[in-house]
Formats: C-alpha cells, sequence, structure tokens
C-alpha cells in the first residue's frame, strides 16, 4: 500500500455539475509526491474543469478530492492556495495594467507576511525567467504573449506550491517559445515542484512527463506513462498528427 504522504492528490469517483450539464463523470486520477503528470484531452474535454474543482473554484457533485489524505474538496480557494496547490490558469489572468512587479506581489500575497520568503521567492523567478526582472516596471500588458505566459507562471511559483497546476501553457504561443516553456517546467519539475499539466500539444507534453491521462467528454479513457502515450497510436493520430 503506497503512504498517503507520498500520494500528493487523489480524485476519486469525482462528479461535476453545471447545471443539468454533467462536465466531469467520475473521474479517478493520482499524482504523486514529485511526479510530473499529463492531463490530455482536446478542447472541452474537462480538463479546465478539473483544475478549478481541485482550486475550490467549482464543487464536487459527487466523489472525494484528497491532499496528502486530507479532503479537500469544500476547501475554498484561498485555504487550498495556502496549502501548497497553485493553479496558474488557462488565458494567463493577468492584470495588465498593473506591471510585472506588482503581478508578481499579488502572486505572493500569501506569503505578505514573511519579507525573508518573498524575498527568496522574487530570486528565485528573477533567476527563472531573466527577462521579466529586466521589464519588472512595465505593464503585464505590453509584453509579448510568451512573457505574458512566463509571467503568469512566476506568480504561481511567487505562491511556492507543493502542487502546480498549469493549465494549457503553450496555447496560442509559437514553437520556438512553445520549446523554452516547456524546457522552464521541466526545471521546475527537476527542483522538487509536483505538477499536474493540462495540455493539447501531446508531445511536448508527454516528452517530459512522467504518466499521462486522457480525457474525452468528461472521463478519463486513457492511462499510461508519458512515453507509452507518446508511441500509442490511438494518442499518436488524435493528438499528435502521427
Amino acid at each position: 500500500m503506497i503512504p498517503l504522504s507520498e500520494i500528493e492528490l487523489k480524485l476519486s469517483d469525482l462528479w461535476v455539475n453545471y447545471g443539468p450539464f454533467t462536465a466531469l463523470k467520475g473521474i479517478d486520477m493520482e499524482v504523486m509526491r514529485g511526479e510530473l503528470v499529463v492531463l490530455l484531452g482536446a478542447n472541452g474535454a474537462g480538463k479546465s474543469t478539473v483544475f478549478r474543482t481541485i482550486s475550490g473554484l467549482v464543487k464536487p457533485s459527487r466523489g472525494e478530492i484528497r491532499h496528502l489524505g486530507q479532503p479537500i474538496g469544500s476547501w475554498p480557494p484561498n485555504r487550498v492556495v495556502r496549502s501548497g496547490i497553485v493553479q496558474c490558469a488557462e488565458g494567463r489572468k493577468l492584470f495588465p495594467g498593473m506591471t510585472v512587479l506588482e503581478n508578481l506581489k499579488m502572486g505572493g500575497f500569501v506569503h505578505r507576511r514573511n519579507k525573508r520568503e518573498l524575498r527568496e521567492r522574487f530570486r528565485y523567478v528573477w533567476e527563472l525567467f531573466p527577462v521579466l526582472e529586466e521589464k519588472r516596471d512595465q505593464p503585464a500588458g505590453s509584453l509579448s504573449g510568451g512573457q505574458q505566459q512566463m509571467l503568469a507562471i512566476a506568480r504561481a511559483l511567487m505562491a511556492k506550491p507543493r502542487l502546480l497546476l498549469l493549465d494549457e501553457p503553450s496555447l496560442g504561443l509559437a514553437p520556438l517559445v512553445v520549446r523554452r516553456l516547456f524546457d522552464i517546467i521541466r526545471r521546475i519539475h527537476r527542483e522538487g515542484t509536483t505538477v499536474l499539466l493540462a495540455e493539447q500539444n501531446a508531445h511536448a507534453a508527454l516528452s517530459i512527463a512522467d504518466r499521462g491521462y486522457v480525457m474525452e467528454s468528461g472521463r478519463i479513457v486513457l492511462e499510461g506513462t508519458g512515453e507509452a502515450l507518446l508511441n500509442n497510436d490511438r494518442i499518436r493520430k488524435a493528438y499528435v498528427g502521427a
């Protein structure tokens, strides 16, 4: 039996409804401590709903969410963040009129009383994203698309996540930027952060993943190691184009 301390996140028979529409239908998923797990699926498959439910923004109609063995399905979003689960939402959701520095301070709000921790987090994100330090006093809305995505990830990292939820980070970015971004995600993972990554870019995501789950119409239809899924004919035809 796997110790609870090794299971970072566990979803059991998770159902979510939006009014009469059932968005998630019995999701079972585990993310082990230190893993990089990919949640793969087309638009509308339910990936963002999974993330919003984990983050406390949507309440499940049935089922259970456990973080390190503790049920968190009824927790408000601020408590989820304080527990170490932090989401970088699809579409970046920056404050465009605020500076890069101000956006990062918002991400570190949970540590606002710990000046030493905030300094350490700034040191970390400046080193990871040097372009953001160069543009620290510029409005977030003036950055390029790739730089805005870097800022969105950096803002999430300011909260010092144990588990980082990345929702479609490559969306709308040029291939060269995507490669750079996935190099950064791989580094974040290697430096000790557990990552759950929702993506449509199957090749890039599965190339760096330990394991993956495939969603269709609110259900998990396939799971396996990153390598096994990348070499699966069904996945290659549906998501990789081979």
